[in-house]
């Protein structure tokens, strides 16, 4: 009467060792590296809170329960979230897990000498044999060791082995996914973004209420920006004159260094930023501001300065809005600048330059609640006039004027804007060479080849060889052939 075998009950040291050892294969980390990248699809549909507040903002309007729903599982802020933060940890855990157990086998392996000859070598791949005259030994070892292969001695035999390359470049690919993994952590985690738009002429001062947008990785707060003041004295933009296409752009800038009383003037460009400490400043984009007056039905001055406009094309037509919460009742304009104006039979006004060359003004005026006491975040380039009213549509170029019963614009001149993007990213370093060094560990894996070659001289003088290529790796033949050639002193 047979017997089942009763297994004995998992403990929990050995159910620990038996998840350790899933979750560290090869097979969860790319598992697990595909539900990254399924889990990040989200950030790319769904807008983010960090990225674009108003947009999410205009999402609870047009479906408020649709974006209660998303507000529940955190997709309005997906890189941040619970269960992309854990799939991002496991994955890296993974990984370390599953290559350093391999790399230090790996290198081990570098260390050992080569197998032992094998007995039959007239069954290994491109064997050869011929009769020898007593120096072959000699003459391998000399061709071994120009060829760079790790040699073994036994009695009248010989074992080589060369091509451990392409397991060096496979394991050092994984480990620069790891490097990459630590670079990205350490950004999110001690890292800063922020931009500003600065028109010519104005300062932007390194404060929180100086950023347009301002974001901080979950370590540090408001205190680790690095005090800079940055002037904006002039910008100069290049253009093709028959592809309109940009050429160049400087702007010219005086800096104050924290803890200095003199400034400098120093020349910004896109691939040449200004350096504060750890952080960095990127020229990002440009466009104009019209410096505008308008004044109430008495005469007073409402609002007078720069108002930046937001470009839509590469030619630079901009869209803006004018909003004068002081007049009584409150103004808004709805306005687009023209830098070079012309006009099509579809269109309308279009800007067909974008340097300013023939600059106008095209706006429309609104009366009613600009919505700026609500407390609810709006765009500085839009106006909702679902709830005002139109009195007014005209056009202005520089120096003109225009009238209207509630008051009147005065369109001064313009200026350019320069958008200011200001960084600072621990991590960035990390992930540079991680990067590099993915590189090389995927050319050393895909062009390494591992093989070894064996030689014999048998008691009757007969010389075989053989050799072997793992993976069945290309070449191994001719070099077979070349080595025999060495040999029979035929090459």
């Amino acid at each position: 009467m047979s017997t089942e075998p009763v297994l004995p009950e998992l403990d929990a040291t050995g159910l620990a060792r038996f998840m350790w050892r899933q979750l560290t294969s090869m097979r969860t980390a790319l598992i697990l590296l595909i539900m990254l990248g399924v889990a990040a699809v989200p950030g790319s549909l769904i807008p983010q809170r960090t990225q674009n507040p108003m947009a999410v903002r205009q999402y609870f309007i047009d479906s408020p329960e649709l974006a209660r729903w998303i507000e529940r599982f955190s997709g309005f802020a997906v890189y941040s979230s619970p269960w992309f933060s854990a799939i991002y940890i496991l994955l890296f855990i993974s990984l370390i897990g599953c290559v350093l157990p391999r790399t230090f086998e790996h290198f081990k392996a570098m260390r050992a000498l080569p197998p032992l000859t094998p007995r039959n070598l007239s069954r290994m791949e491109s064997f050869q044999e011929f009769k020898g005259t007593g120096q072959e030994l000699t003459d391998a070892q000399s061709w071994f060791k120009k060829a760079r292969f790790r040699v073994r001695v036994e009695g009248n035999n010989i074992s080589a082995e060369k091509g451990y390359l392409r397991e060096t470049g496979n394991l050092l690919f994984h480990l620069s996914l790891i490097l990459i993994l630590i670079g990205v952590s350490v950004g999110s985690l001690f890292g800063m973004r922020g931009e500003a738009i600065v028109s010519k002429g104005e300062r932007f001062i390194s404060v929180p209420t100086s950023y347009d947008t301002l974001s901080f990785g979950k370590l540090v707060h408001e205190d680790s920006l690095q005090p800079f003041i940055i002037e904006v004295i002039d910008f100069n933009a290049k253009y093709d004159a028959l592809t309109n296409a940009p050429q160049d752009y400087t702007a010219t800038v005086r800096v104050t260094n924290p803890g200095e009383k003199t400034s400098t003037i120093k020349l910004l460009k896109v691939n040449s930023p200004l350096t504060f400490g750890n952080t960095r400043v990127y020229l990002q984009a440009n466009g104009y501001s019209p410096i505008v007056t308008v004044r109430d039905s008495t005469g007073q001055v409402a609002l007078q300065g720069p108002v930046p406009f937001l470009p839509q094309d590469g030619n630079l037509r901009s869209i803006g809005s004018i909003k004068v919460p002081d007049a009584d009742p409150q103004i808004g304009f709805v306005a687009s600048f023209l830098p070079t104006f012309a006009r099509d039979a579809k269109q309308g006004g279009i800007s067909v330059f974008p340097e300013a060359l023939d600059p106008k003004l095209l706006f429309s005026i609104w009366e009613g609640d600009l919505g700026l006491d609500t407390g609810a975040p709006q765009s500085v380039y839009r106006i909702d006039t679902s709830k005002m009213k139109r009195i007014g549509l005209s056009s202005l170029k520089p120096g003109e004027t225009f009238s209207y019963p509630q008051g009147s614009i005065t369109f001064e001149t313009f200026v350019p804007w320069v958008n200011l993007q200001i960084v600072d990213d621990p991590g960035k370093s990390y992930a540079l060479y991680g990067a590099i060094a993915a590189i090389l560990g995927l050319l050393a894996s895909l062009f390494g080849r591992r093989r070894r070659i064996w030689i014999r001289i048998t008691s009757s003088g007969v010389v075989e060889v053989a050799g072997l290529a793992k993976n069945g790796a290309p070449g191994l033949d001719a070099e077979i052939e070349n080595f025999v050639k060495y040999l029979r002193r035929e090459i």
